[in-house]
């Protein structure tokens, strides 16, 4: 399966999400590959801090820009999953990945900045289907706040009702601490010590895989 996670935003917690799941797949005994395609290199960081410790299931890595439909398909071939960070814009990456992708993955804040974004985005997922019928879209409510008062999440919820060919996931992945320390150290928060950070990241993977 090639899951490319993207959006048309940075600051959404899509790097995070993408290793963050690369991580819950191998500590689970999947063969997994990360593609980064977002020319920051985040992701790529992560790979190689992880590749420096020796006791984590290790996570192989790649980089790739522009054009990289035809090296998805054929990593699809090699890999039991591929997951994609795509740039935080509206990219060639972005939209060539959307063209092999079996889902698009759509990280996004509860916030009013990243909400203006959709319907943008939601015209090219629909351009895309006509190339990839085959293609879904979720959506993924980020760094929500952990404070119940706030009322943001909710509010995003219901905004997301107008964009039907976005499906919103059930999960909710708050901002917690966790997710930064991981990253620091080329882990996941399923290989850490915050329980509540590793149940959203499993219910993720459930909504998205279904196993």
């Amino acid at each position: 399966m090639i899951l490319l996670v993207g959006s048309q935003k940075g600051g959404c917690g899509k790097s995070t999400m993408a290793v963050n799941i690369c991580a819950a797949l191998v500590c689970s005994g999947h063969d997994v590959v990360l593609v980064d395609a977002d020319r920051q290199g985040t992701a790529a960081t992560w790979a190689q801090d992880r590749s420096e410790n020796t006791d984590l299931p290790p996570v192989h890595c790649v980089q790739r820009y522009e054009n990289i439909r035809e090296t998805l398909l054929d990593l699809g071939k090699r890999y039991e999953h591929v997951v994609v960070d795509a740039a935080g814009r509206d990219s060639r990456e972005l939209r060539t990945g959307m063209t092999a992708a079996d889902v698009l993955l759509v990280p996004f804040r509860p916030s009013q900045p990243d909400l203006d974004t959709l319907p943008a985005l939601q015209d090219i997922i629909v351009q895309a289907t006509d190339l990839n019928p085959k293609l879904t879209a979720k959506g993924l409510l980020t760094m929500a706040p952990t404070n119940p008062v706030v009322q943001e999440t909710q509010q995003a919820q219901d905004y997301l009702h107008d964009f039907p060919e976005i499906d919103l996931l059930q999960s909710i992945v708050g901002d917690r601490k966790a997710f930064r320390d991981a990253m620091s150290e080329g882990k996941g928060v399923v290989e850490m010590h915050n329980s509540k950070a590793k149940a959203e990241v499993e219910a993720v993977l459930l909504e998205v895989y279904g196993d």
